[in-house]
């Protein structure tokens, strides 16, 4: 049974290439706004980032296609995406964390 089109589902990417120093949480944040996307982003020490995002279906499919490709200077090699089954609370806005 497929979820309604309307209702909020949470999925968590891991993004893995040259994705830091680039702007991709910036640019991921304005892309998420753009969507209508809710969640965070961050660095990680081993050179990835992570995002968890709450949305519709359809704008979590168009953030993915986003997050394979980043801004301009990223080279984005592998996008790993996770279901979350209960991801809480949905955030106000999209956020850049700090690095863990």
């Amino acid at each position: 049974m497929n979820a309604e089109p309307n209702s909020t589902t949470t999925r968590h990417l891991l993004i893995t290439g040259l994705v830091q120093g680039v702007g991709y949480r910036w640019s991921m944040v304005q892309a998420a706004e753009r969507l209508g996307v809710s969640g965070w982003v961050r660095n990680r020490q081993d050179g990835r980032v992570e995002a968890c995002a709450w949305g519709t279906e359809q704008a979590l499919l168009a953030l993915i296609d986003w997050a394979h490709q980043g801004p301009e200077h990223a080279r984005v090699d592998r996008v790993v995406v996770g279901n979350v089954p209960d991801g809480g609370d949905t955030p106000a806005g999209f956020t850049q964390r700090d690095t863990v």
